[in-house]
């Protein structure tokens, strides 16, 4: 990707510094910016204009596309603003745009320093974000958890779902490429997806991201499992002190049966009559 950005730079280099020398200071050729209306991201068969604004008055722009060799668009205006207009873009007018503009004070053929890099995309549907938790993905239930949600583009509008829950559960816009969502640990455990898209229209969605199943700290199932284990072994000693008493009760009628019978005594037997 660098070495790319780097071929990108050497071929817009010298198409917009054809005449430039070093006895020029660099800062009487200030750079443009370039913006896209109705965005940067649109959907293939939008409108799309590209907006160079000169940071002087100028009186010829160009718009140069990465990649190729010559301009692909000119506007020779007396003022500080030139338009380029792509009509219904397709997917291949996507990539990075650079534009320059010329002064009429300036000798023949010098061009400014070139604006920073626009890269407009068109798609029908951006790539799907990642979504992971932070610190983890088992939450303790008096601990707090944070989503994350990232896509690969900055200035976009993000979204969080549950499985199960047909509405988002938070909304959230970035400036970064990437968007935290937190969550309360008590309520945390389920399973996740997130999605992100363009921030005004026309809107370009995402694909959802994989699921992302949060589950409670294990340590208070086992201390669960302890109580139960507890609750079981008291159970069983009441049980077995019933027994006994059945077994005691027992005894003692079978040794009233026997003293009030017309032997008394017998041989083997544990009770004696009085």
């Amino acid at each position: 990707m660098a070495l790319v950005l780097i071929l990108q730079l050497l071929t817009l280099w010298p198409l917009c510094h054809a005449d430039l020398t070093s006895t020029v200071p660099p800062a009487l050729y200030p750079k443009p910016w370039l913006g896209a209306q109705p965005a940067a991201i649109v959907t293939p068969g939008v409108n799309v204009t590209l907006r160079c604004q000169a940071p002087q008055p100028a009186w010829r722009f160009a718009l140069f596309k990465s990649g190729e060799i010559t301009p692909v668009l000119y506007r020779d205006v007396s003022m500080e603003l030139a338009e380029f207009f792509l009509e219904e873009v397709t997917p291949a007018q996507g990539g990075c745009y650079h534009c320059c503009y010329r002064n009429p004070g300036w000798n023949l053929g010098v061009w400014s320093h070139p604006s920073d890099t626009l890269e407009l995309l068109v798609t029908d549907q951006l790539p799907p974000p990642s979504l992971v938790a932070l610190p983890g993905p088992v939450v303790a239930p008096d601990a707090n958890v944070s989503l994350r949600c990232a896509g690969r583009l900055r200035g976009m509008s993000f979204a969080l779902y549950r499985v199960g829950v047909a509405a988002p559960l938070q909304y959230r816009d970035s400036a970064e490429p990437w968007a935290d969502f937190p969550l309360r640990g008590a309520s945390a455990p389920g399973t996740y997806s997130c999605y992100y898209h363009t921030p005004s229209s026309p809107y370009v969605l995402s694909l959802r991201s994989e699921p992302l199943l949060i589950s409670a700290d294990g340590s208070g199932s086992l201390d669960y499992m302890q109580g139960n284990l507890v609750r079981l072994g008291l159970a069983g000693l009441v049980l077995i002190s019933l027994g006994t008493l059945v077994v005691f009760d027992w005894r003692s009628q079978s040794c009233a049966q026997a003293v009030s019978g017309p032997e008394p005594q017998r041989t083997g037997h544990r009770c004696l009559a009085v």
